[in-house]
């Protein structure tokens, strides 16, 4: 039996992408995209069987980096916790939301799809999804924090999921407004002095 041709499938991805940029996902056509990376239909269906597997390869990998990213995060957190050093948990200085800025325009394209371009897909609530999550660990660590330093947390899990709202939507703003990178992270500075953490959480 002979091994199919993987060579085709960068062509595949690349066509689709351009697809789903320019239309979004509800109006990307498949035959469009076989049309322009030069393959069959069938070719492509034995690949991706349908639109939705189509896009899941595009930004897989983008929400793998986000999923590592966020894993990476948490690890700190809780080696910061068990250290003492909460201030450092908190810190959403320029430099640290300038970071992220970075991380999320060297996949500004993923980005920009999961953000825009996503409607009728099963990440059409991307944002929502992200930040529900965020919230979820986020009250997940004050319970570890109260238990250790038996303090009392009056933020629950809702209004935490409302500011995690405001605070990602604006950070992913210049993404959504095809914002140039320089500018992108000059917005960090005044997206800075409007969240702060640590008096939010009483640290």
């Amino acid at each position: 039996m002979s091994l199919p041709d993987r060579r085709i499938d960068p062509k595949i991805l690349k066509s689709a992408e351009e697809e789903f940029m320019e239309k979004g996902f509800a109006d990307a056509s498949l035959r469009e995209i076989c049309k322009k990376a030069g393959v069959t239909t069938g070719a492509m269906y034995k690949r991706y069987p349908g639109k939705e597997a189509l896009f899941e390869a595009v930004v897989g990998p983008t929400l793998q980096d986000i999923e590592e990213m966020a894993l990476n995060i948490e690890r700190y957190d809780y080696e910061q916790l068990a250290h003492g050093k909460m201030q450092s948990v908190w810190d959403m200085s320029s430099t640290t939301l300038k970071t992220i800025v970075r991380f999320s325009y060297e996949r500004y394209d993923g980005f920009k799809l999961l953000l825009c371009r996503s409607e009728g897909s099963t990440h059409a609530n991307f944002l929502h999804d992200f930040v529900s999550h965020h919230a979820k660990q986020t009250v997940k660590f004050l319970e570890a924090v109260t238990q250790q330093d038996d303090r009392d947390s009056q933020i629950d899990e809702e209004e935490i999921h409302m500011l995690l709202t405001a605070f990602w939507s604006t950070l992913f703003e210049p993404i959504v407004h095809d914002l140039p990178l320089e500018k992108a992270l000059r917005h960090c500075e005044y997206v800075a002095k409007l969240f702060n953490w640590q008096a939010i959480f009483g640290f």
